[in-house]
């Protein structure tokens, strides 16, 4: 069974940085793309930032130029910087991710993370 697990959440100062991970485990033959999520109380989840197998890169507006995701694929992990964080950030992270299991014959399952809490705030 393919697991991810997402850390670095926390409470921070408006203007502050943080750093999540998500790290896959189980059967993995390799890591196709990678996404991060977000929701806050009573708003519905959306796509943060997304990072395909090849390293391409996409961003919500609302987080472009203090977001950056990136990835190791030798860890299996993904990271999400967050820098010059605001109020209105504070949400339930969660990652999501195609894992491919097997090359012959070729399978993947898609797996969603637990998530982990942010809170901005003074």
């Amino acid at each position: 069974q393919e697991h991810l697990a997402e850390s670095g959440g926390g409470l921070v100062l408006p203007g502050g940085s943080l750093r999540l991970s998500c790290t896959a485990s189980g059967t993995i033959f390799a890591i196709g793309a990678t996404n991060w999520y977000r929701q806050a109380p009573g708003q519905q989840r959306e796509l943060v930032a997304a990072i395909a197998a090849d390293g391409s890169t996409n961003y919500a507006a609302s987080v472009k130029g203090r977001f950056t995701i990136s990835r190791n694929n030798a860890e299996n992990t993904a990271y999400l910087q967050m820098n010059s964080l605001q109020p209105e950030d504070t949400a339930v992270y969660s990652c999501n991710a195609v894992i491919i299991v097997s090359d012959d014959p070729y399978k993947y399952r898609e797996v969603w993370g637990q998530g982990t809490l942010v809170t901005v705030s003074s």
